[in-house]
């Protein structure tokens, strides 16, 4: 009985990955209606305890929320299956989607089909923010929370620990202005942490960033895969926010700091992408069912398109799983800590600080994709441009069609229209 029940929940997982679409928010939505509502595998109380822990570790939202699902359901290596068929399946169509889409195949087609694609990005961007305002905000504070974080990120996302530094302050600046306000506990039996994850965080941290510098002074032939493995293991270890906040991290690694002279003199064999080859990525992980940090998986064969497709099958799936595995590491060994934690209002009171400041970051992400972004290059554009995304935004707020359609739909105004 227990097995037969089981299987059913691999399965209701396997359809879950397949119809997913729309990015975190809907995948919360979409758990609560399936897991909770439908099967009630876990309670909403459960399931929204276990989101505000997910808010708290650097990694992908999504993925650490349905872990923990496995995990209450079956345990550790139930949990590890569960992940496999979320994961699996959306880092493949991702790296199947990379061989079509490079640059590098000056195909007009393809430049025609996501011409739309950068604009629309960013009216998901600005969706998803909003979204989570109109939920959260509840005064001055909270919007200050929100603004302030999105202005700094903004102009100071260069540097690589903006987003965890602003997360703290976050945090600590929330508890400390609340202290006297009621936040909702919970007493929960203490569990004692695994730390075996994390000594192989720690480990992976150190090995991979080794490799990857010896990999660069010593000139190896695959020196791009270490460099990515040691890139996307750093992102999924300091990323706040899920994929959103990714994008900025990924623009300034690969197209932001290859056209800076002082650090091509230090490492000329940077590795080099166009604006619009992160930002196809971007849409295209956008289109498709499952976790966004899948994007992983096609930047890694991009980065990789002078290399045979073997080459570029095998770097894919390095660099997804480099991007996926700190956070899933630092769920498993952190979540002990927190079922006993949570009890303290302290911890309830930075929830909330650490939720308004990540909203931010997807603020900054739609800034600074505008700013930088082919939108601003071709004055004579940029009013079609600009109510294009407009119309994305109204798409999204006012009617029920679904992700993957308003996708289609992009993809075919950029053929019929350029």
């Amino acid at each position: 009985m227990q097995l037969k029940r089981n299987l059913s929940f691999l399965l209701q997982v396997f359809i879950y990955t397949l119809t997913s679409f729309g990015g975190p928010q809907v995948h919360l939505a979409m758990l609560n209606r399936i897991f909770v509502k439908k099967r009630k595998d876990l309670t909403e109380d459960e399931l929204m305890d276990y989101y505000a822990f997910c808010q708290l570790l650097p990694g992908a939202t999504s993925t650490q929320l349905l872990g923990l699902i496995g995990y209450k359901k079956g345990g550790f290596y139930f949990s590890l299956l569960v992940l496999l068929i979320w994961i699996i399946p959306a880092c493949i169509i991702m790296c199947l989607l990379s061989f079509y889409t490079s640059e590098e195949t000056n195909n007009l087609f393809i430049k025609r089909l996501f011409y739309y694609i950068p604009a629309m990005t960013i009216g998901f961007l600005l969706f998803t923010a909003w979204s989570l305002m109109k939920h959260k905000v509840k005064n001055l504070r909270m919007f200050s929370f929100i603004s302030g974080s999105a202005i700094i990120s903004t102009f100071f996302f260069k540097l690589p620990w903006i987003f965890p530094i602003l997360i703290l302050v976050g945090g600590i600046l929330n508890s400390y202005l609340t202290k006297n306000k009621s936040f909702k506990q919970s007493v929960s039996t203490h569990k004692k942490p695994h730390f075996i994850f994390l000594w192989i965080f720690i480990g992976l941290f150190i090995l991979l960033g080794t490799l990857s510098e010896t990999a660069r002074k010593n000139h190896w032939n695959n020196r791009t895969t270490f460099n990515l493995s040691e890139n996307f293991y750093r992102f999924g270890s300091i990323v706040f926010g899920g994929g959103d906040v990714l994008l900025p991290m990924i623009l300034d690694q690969y197209v932001a700091r290859p056209t800076d002279s002082r650090i091509i003199q230090r490492n000329p064999n940077l590795i080099r992408l166009t604006k619009n080859e992160v930002l196809i990525g971007y849409g295209l992980v956008k289109a498709i069912p499952g976790p966004v940090f899948s994007i992983g998986s096609y930047i890694s064969s991009v980065s990789l398109q002078k290399e045979n497709k073997s080459t570029r099958i095998i770097g894919s799936f390095i660099g997804a799983l480099s991007l996926f595995l700190p956070g899933i590491l630092l769920m498993y060994f952190f979540f002990p800590i927190w079922q006993y934690g949570k009890k303290y209002s302290l911890i309830s009171r930075g929830i909330e600080g650490v939720s308004l400041v990540a909203i931010g970051f997807i603020l900054s992400a739609a800034c600074y994709l505008f700013m930088n972004s082919d939108i601003t290059d071709n004055k004579s554009f940029i009013y079609k441009e600009l109510i294009f995304i407009i119309s994305i935004l109204c798409l999204l707020s006012y009617s029920k069609i679904p992700t993957p359609f308003i996708v289609i739909a992009t993809l075919i105004l950029g053929i019929l229209t350029t």
